[in-house]
């Protein structure tokens, strides 16, 4: 035991003078201060043989202790007056504790260090409580970007000699590469800069769902937009990096033509893009809340995941997962129709012939428009409660936070 007064517990205090446990001598009969429980014997330094069952057992400051003599009950307050709250803090365990104790959860998590089923779970209840905010900025943009690349796909891929001869000449097939090639890019810019603009305005309504506060769209595209430039040229330099570095790494071998070290550029090549992917993986939640440039962000989001890069890994592979089996699920039924109603059969999907008319277009763009709508705030939500739950771990954002909710006392000693 400490020289504190003892264990503080809701509705209770510790009698004035006690000191229970601190030296050897005597107790004082309790019978004044406890009439429901016997006094305590007066000539012996120790306790009693007969202790009273669990389930009858008062506060726990209200009686002397030896530091193993029982286990504290399991309330998840057991603060020690004159120190910091175990459960306002935030971190699991404390003096005397068993399991995690409980903190403040003024919006979608409790202010302290979460566990993945918390992270995922915040991540839900927000897309669940805040939908009125979440499901319109997701659902126009799915939307718009689908509009676009079904019209690109049609106008595009209405030119592509699908080449079946083999006596056709290098021409067509340069041009029916060339088109498909130009489509995919059109297609992926426009899938990339929708995701930005998701991401940055979900970002907004996430953080402020951490503090119990609604956030409306327009309010969410007022935060967001003045960050929305930074935003871009923050994902064109992890995409420009990434470019860099496998011509580093691929393009001597390929000059060279030597086989074996294009194969070795490869297996260096992708390790190190999953290494930096997870390393600068909260840059984006970091730019946008933190109001700081693009290259602060960057060492914002290393300084963050340093030391804990397998844990931030992990999540972020099983979010992947869980947003590919959901869209996959919802996606599979629309394809599966287009396939049987509008591209003529297999028959037709092995000639190409079937691939590029309107129900065979818009068919997986509403299976995608749909999916899209639940998986791109999920995974945002993920990224934005990661970087949250990084900077409680590190930086004690969970006071911050707490203040800004309102939460006037919270994590002062003896409160």
């Amino acid at each position: 035991m400490n020289d504190s007064p003892g264990w503080a517990s809701p509705g209770s205090s510790p009698s004035d003078g006690e000191r229970p446990g601190t030296d050897g001598g005597a107790q004082q009969p309790a019978a004044p201060a406890q009439p429901e429980r016997p006094a305590q014997p007066t000539g012996g330094p120790k306790w009693s043989a007969e202790q009273p069952p669990p389930g009858q057992w008062s506060s726990p400051g209200t009686t002397p202790e030896t530091p193993q003599a029982q286990p504290q009950p399991t309330t998840g307050w057991g603060q020690q007056p004159g120190t910091p709250q175990a459960g306002q803090y935030g971190y699991p365990g404390g003096p005397g504790q068993w399991g995690r104790p409980a903190a403040a959860k003024p919006g979608v998590i409790p202010l302290r260090p979460l566990g993945l089923g918390e992270i995922l779970d915040g991540a839900v209840a927000t897309m669940r409580t805040h939908w009125r905010s979440v499901l319109p900025i997701t659902l126009v943009v799915a939307t718009v970007v689908q509009i676009i690349s079904v019209i690109v796909q049609k106008f595009m891929l209405d030119d592509i000699a699908f080449v079946t001869d083999p006596d056709a000449g290098p021409e067509e097939v340069f041009d029916s590469l060339g088109s498909t090639l130009g489509a995919s890019v059109v297609i992926q810019f426009i899938q990339v800069l929708g995701t930005i603009v998701v991401t940055a305005m979900l970002t907004m309504v996430f953080s402020r769902a951490v503090l119990g506060q609604q956030s409306s769209v327009s309010g969410a595209w007022r935060e967001a937009r003045p960050q929305l430039l930074r935003l871009i040229g923050l994902t064109l330099l992890l995409a420009l990096g990434a470019v860099l570095l496998g011509a580093v790494l691929i393009l001597p071998g390929a000059l060279t033509d030597n086989v074996g070290l294009v194969i070795l550029g490869v297996f260096v090549w992708v390790p190190l893009l999953v290494w930096l992917g997870v390393k600068f993986s909260l840059a984006s939640p970091a730019l946008m809340l933190e109001k700081g440039s693009v290259f602060k962000a960057f060492a914002r989001s290393s300084k963050l995941v340093k030391n804990t890069w397998w844990r931030i890994f992990g999540i972020t592979i099983l979010t992947a997962l869980i947003a590919f089996f959901i869209s996959g699920m919802i996606v599979a039924p629309f394809q599966i129709l287009s396939l049987l109603a509008f591209s003529g059969g297999i028959d037709a999907l092995e000639d190409g012939s079937g691939m590029n008319n309107w129900g065979a277009l818009i068919a997986p763009a509403i299976g995608l428009i749909i999916a899209q709508t639940i998986v791109m705030p999920f995974q945002s939500g993920v990224t934005v409660l990661l970087y949250v739950d990084q900077r409680i771990r590190r930086e004690g954002l969970d006071l911050e936070l707490a203040r800004a909710a309102g939460l006037e006392n919270y994590g002062t000693t003896g409160g």
